[in-house]
Formats: C-alpha cells, sequence, structure tokens
C-alpha cells in the first residue's frame, strides 16, 4: 500500500460527516439552553452554574459513542462490555440533577443516532412543560433578595430540635435536604431572613446546644453564579 492509499484509507470525507458536524452544533445548543434555564430557575441547593457547565461536554460524548457504535454490532456489544467494567460514581445529590442528566444524555442520543427532528421536538415540548411548571410556582422558585441556605450538622441536636429553633427565630424556613452519617444529622434549609440579627440568634443557639455543630450560611442568590 502506497502513501496515498493509506491517506485515502484514514482521510474524513466532510461531505459524509457534514450532517454529524450539524447534529453537534444543534445537540450543543439545546444542551447550552438547558444549562442557561437550570441554572436560573433550577431549585437545587449547590452551584447550579458550574454543575450546567457539563451539560453539553456530556451531549457531545453521548453522541460521539452513538454515532460510533450505532452501525456496528461488535462496537455496540464492545461499549457494553467495556461500560460493565467502568464504575461512574457521580455526586447526584437531588433527583432534579439526575432528571436533567437524563435528557441532556437523551439530546445527545438523539442526534447520534441521527434523530434531530424528533430529538428538537421533544426538547420543545419538554421545555414548554417546564416553563408552565415554573409560570405557576412562581412564588417557590423566585430568589428573594432576603433567602439565605443554611448548612447545619450536629452530633448533639437532632432534626426536631433544629427545626424548633429556625421556626422560633425565623417566619420562612423550607427544609431542602436531611443525612445522618454515625450520628450526625446534616441538614439543608432555604430560608428567609428579615435581618442579620435572626441569623446570628440562630447561630448561637445552636452553638449553645452543640459547641461542636458546623454551620454555615451562604446567600442564595451566589449559588446560581
Amino acid at each position: 500500500m502506497d502513501f496515498s492509499d493509506l491517506f485515502s484509507e484514514y482521510s474524513i470525507d466532510f461531505v459524509d460527516h457534514s450532517q454529524f458536524v450539524l447534529n453537534a452544533l444543534i445537540g450543543a445548543l439545546l444542551s447550552w439552553i438547558l444549562s442557561m434555564y437550570y441554572t436560573k430557575y433550577g431549585n437545587a441547593v449547590g452551584n447550579r452554574s458550574k454543575f450546567s457547565n457539563n451539560f453539553i461536554l456530556l451531549a457531545l460524548t453521548t453522541m460521539l459513542i452513538i454515532y460510533i457504535v450505532k452501525s456496528s454490532i461488535a462496537l455496540s456489544l464492545g461499549l457494553v462490555g467495556a461500560l460493565s467494567i467502568v464504575r461512574f460514581r457521580a455526586a447526584i445529590k437531588e433527583p432534579e440533577e439526575l432528571t436533567y442528566l437524563f435528557l441532556v444524555i437523551g439530546i445527545g442520543l438523539g442526534m447520534g443516532a441521527n434523530q434531530a427532528g424528533i430529538t428538537i421536538l421533544a426538547f420543545v415540548l419538554i421545555m414548554a412543560l417546564l416553563i408552565l411548571k415554573t409560570s405557576t410556582q412562581k412564588n417557590k422558585i423566585k430568589r428573594l433578595d432576603n433567602e439565605m441556605v443554611l448548612n447545619v450538622s450536629s452530633s448533639v441536636v437532632d432534626e426536631q430540635g433544629i427545626n424548633a429553633i429556625l421556626i422560633q427565630h425565623l417566619t420562612g424556613v423550607e427544609l431542602r435536604r436531611l443525612s445522618h452519617d454515625n450520628g450526625t444529622v446534616r441538614m439543608s434549609y432555604v430560608l428567609e431572613i428579615d435581618s442579620l440579627d435572626q441569623l446570628s440568634n440562630v447561630k448561637n443557639e445552636l452553638l449553645q446546644k452543640d459547641p461542636s455543630a458546623e454551620i454555615s450560611f451562604i446567600d442564595n442568590k451566589n449559588l446560581a453564579q
């Protein structure tokens, strides 16, 4: 085999793969739109912007895998074998995060299978439902200027005791996460505050009951930045 044959064998036919490039651009656009929506309107207690930065990469990676293996049974079986020995340990803490990840993977699957039409249609329908949900729950999703996130962990005060302290000092208390780990309770709240004195009173009473308690207050607006 001469060099011309070797080059011909491994060269890329950009005409044949133009549809792949177009699908990749569409997939990236849909993933970007979804990441913008999730960053602004997601309910997860965490850095939504940092989490959503993975959407485009995940969609394009999924698309590449499907595009490569879709026409080969051997490659498909090889992919199944590879996934059976590779363990993915993503730190998914809330169901909402898993839902968005599945949607991003669905975008990649649709584009990789060259099903752009149905993928775009499904995306539009899903986004319409999400926007409708947002508009009907404005009071819950709206990020108020006086909202704070409280993360507290204690091995002395249980969840009932922490709830009692918060309700005593604050009018708006919403539990977002609760977990137990070797006798330590870990809780995350969204609090509606009227003054910084309320936070100081909550902190002082919690530390009075458990001096070793870990307490942090975070401005809820900053979680989406």
